[in-house]
């Protein structure tokens, strides 16, 4: 009986190996013969992560392609817009942009070479804390000031405190700058940069597995300022002082004073749109509204992907810029992962559930003293549903709404079990969401409620929906101990041609994080290939153009020439409809959404691709049925903005 298992074990064994052989020359003749397109990489998921890293090799000369669920960009970090308002949708207070700090934004933008105009912040933020409203400078002596006067039998701890995490963040993160996540770091540059400043790495580095509550505690003897930093890392890491690892929160209580808050001016459009027009620009592909429902694997390698309408496609690489839990429970073979590894994947805690309200409302109601970044604490005991931070970057940004009026993205932590609503609990319960956050704002804004001209709720079910956030865990799975940078995926798997990046891996939460993962992913595809990798260069051109605010309608097109301007104009008309009534078989959206940003030749391919929809007499056709029509009476002019491309612009 043995001897003939062993033969029958034999046998299938050499059957699949046949099988798997013909699999693999007949996919290797489809690629040849042009059936099956084939990527040097491909990316799943088009937020910062996933665009930072396809820019980055298209602009190396890799042949790569970003696939995205959604018909814009940018995951969290982009817009919507509503009866000519822009709303941000998430990401939009954005560290990484300055001259000094820890700037991956700047650095990626100059390795691009591609200019970006950015807002910089009076202050970075204003908290509401406890009856006293604390104003963050850039400046740390200033905040410094600032913060003794809530605190003032603290004050000689809190300069200390400063003083001390100031000098360890300069000596391991300025000096040497190095746009990489720790699991990639080269051990020789870790090594000089080491013995510069021994002292402080080891103080850094001692910082990993401690709380940043026990390294506050070594300065601070006053609770209520414990409770103060335990408010700041809720904002910035959706954790507590107790659950954040000491190494993340010394960094983020000084760095984002020393590089300060930026939004990019025109809205987030504007910064997954020129990551984009770099991809589109240097020959990448951008596959918008296509879901990877399957990673394919071919003799225990990845190979591809699958698309929810059933097409496949094909790399070398594969980069996956999602979340962990849906790289190993919904993409991924069980019998291609271990259960072990599906397992600590599944136990991964998320951040928080959070909701959005978004709010169109009469200037009047918004004080001049208001600043664009308002956090707003209740309770300064716990992190609850009183906590809530207002986005109003029409302070700085009068391009998002018309004139004497103002737009808010309130958000804030919810602990409503969205998902397990039926509908009508669920319509019900939306409306109570929109009223407890209402009642949060008159505290910082009395008579807020009678001047509202538009409001929105997304649930927590409407971010996991659009953006594949887990129960509406806007910041991917907790910075805590225990799960915490090392502890989290790392940027290269098991396999050697499948990379992550993302808010899941090392770096975990915020844009310049993610973006620092992107970086990574896309370094060691460069390594793989033996192309050069992105380091950072002393005097390098800058691109990151900062511009005066408020910003304008009028200053948005100084930088086109006055024929240009009017179509850019015209193509800022577009709302981006979700459901667009002009056409769905024609991407007039998407077109619209590249002029605006100056993606000229992205927006061409579109054209190219598709010449039958763009006649003249089609383009008048969806004119007619333009949404804006019915609104105003005008529709966008989509024949004008075509016209001009397919008369001036090559690809």
């Amino acid at each position: 009986m043995i001897i003939i298992y062993k033969i029958s074990f034999v046998k299938d064994s050499l059957d699949m190996l046949t099988l798997l052989h013909k699999q693999y020359f007949v996919l290797i003749k489809l690629i040849r013969s042009g059936v099956i397109m084939k990527y040097d990489v491909l990316v799943i998921g088009g937020g910062l992560s996933g665009l930072t890293a396809a820019a980055l090799l298209a602009k190396s000369g890799v042949k790569t392609v970003v696939i995205d669920k959604n018909y814009n960009p940018g995951g969290s970090c982009g817009i919507f817009r509503r009866e000519g308002v822009t709303f941000d949708q998430g990401s939009a207070m954005l560290f990484g942009f300055g001259e000094k700090g820890f700037n991956a934004h700047r650095f990626v933008f100059n390795c691009l070479e591609q200019p970006i105009d950015m807002i910089k912040h009076e202050l970075l933020y204003v908290m509401n804390f406890n009856g006293h409203k604390i104003r963050f400078f850039a400046d740390l002596n200033l905040f410094v000031e600032e913060l003794s006067t809530v605190f003032p039998d603290q004050k000689e701890n809190i300069k200390r405190f400063y003083n001390d995490m100031s000098i360890m963040y300069h000596d391991v993160l300025v000096e040497n700058p190095s746009y990489t996540t720790p699991d990639e770091i080269d051990p020789m540059d870790a090594k000089e940069s080491f013995l510069k400043h021994p002292k402080s790495y080891i103080k850094f580095l001692s910082y990993l597995n401690s709380s940043s509550e026990k390294i506050l505690r070594k300065y601070f003897n006053n609770d209520e300022i414990i409770k103060f930093f335990d408010k700041l890392t809720s904002t910035y890491c959706y954790t507590t002082t107790a659950e954040s690892p000491a190494i993340l929160a010394s960094v983020m209580f000084v760095d984002n004073h020393i590089g300060g808050s930026y939004y990019p001016a025109g809205s987030t459009l504007f910064l997954p749109g020129l990551l984009e027009k770099s991809i589109e620009e240097n020959g990448g592909d951008m596959i918008m509204q296509r879901e990877v429902s399957k990673i394919i694997f071919l003799d225990k390698k990845p190979v591809g992907v699958m698309l929810n309408d059933q097409e496949k496609l094909y790399a070398d690489n594969i980069i996956f810029s999602g979340t962990v839990w849906d790289l190993y429970g919904r993409l991924i073979d069980e019998e291609e992962t271990s259960k072990k590894k599906r397992k600590w994947a599944e136990k991964m805690v998320p951040t928080y559930p959070s909701v959005v309200l978004y709010l169109l409302v009469k200037e009047k109601c918004i004080p001049e003293d208001t600043q664009p970044v308002e956090m707003l604490v209740g309770n300064i005991n716990q992190i609850d549903e009183s906590e809530v931070t207002a986005y109003i970057f029409s302070i700085d940004d009068k391009t998002l709404c018309k004139e004497e009026h103002h737009v808010i993205a309130a958000i804030g932590p919810t602990f409503i079990k969205w998902n397990q609503l039926n509908d009508s609990d669920y319509i019900s319960r939306k409306e109570e969401e929109k009223e407890r956050i209402v009642k949060v704002l008159e505290r910082r804004f009395p008579g807020i409620r009678e001047n509202i001209v538009y409001s929105n709720l997304a649930t927590s079910k409407t971010l996991e929906r659009y953006l594949n956030k887990k129960d509406g865990a806007v910041a991917g799975p907790k910075q805590k101990l225990g799960q915490h940078m090392f502890k989290r995926q790392h940027t290269k798997t098991c396999w050697d041609n499948l990379f992550c990046c993302g808010e899941s891996t090392v770096m975990g939460t915020g844009t310049p994080t993610v973006t620092t993962s992107g970086i990574s992913a896309a370094n060691a595809v460069l390594g793989k290939l033996g192309k050069q990798k992105y380091k950072y260069v002393k005097n390098r051109k800058n691109y990151v153009n900062m511009v005066e605010r408020p910003v304008t309608n009028e200053s948005i097109y100084l930088k086109y020439d006055e024929k240009t301007a009017d179509i850019v104009k015209k193509a800022f008309a577009c709302q981006f409809c979700e459901n667009p009534t002009c056409t769905k078989e024609f991407d007039i959206r998407g077109i619209m959404r590249r002029v605006c940003i100056g993606n000229f030749s992205g927006a061409k391919k579109i054209i190219s691709k598709d010449p039958i929809n763009c006649t003249k007499e089609k383009l008048l056709k969806y004119e007619k049925t333009c949404i804006e029509k019915k609104r105003i009476g005008k529709s966008v002019d989509v024949f004008k903005v075509v016209e001009f491309l397919k008369e001036n612009i090559n690809e």
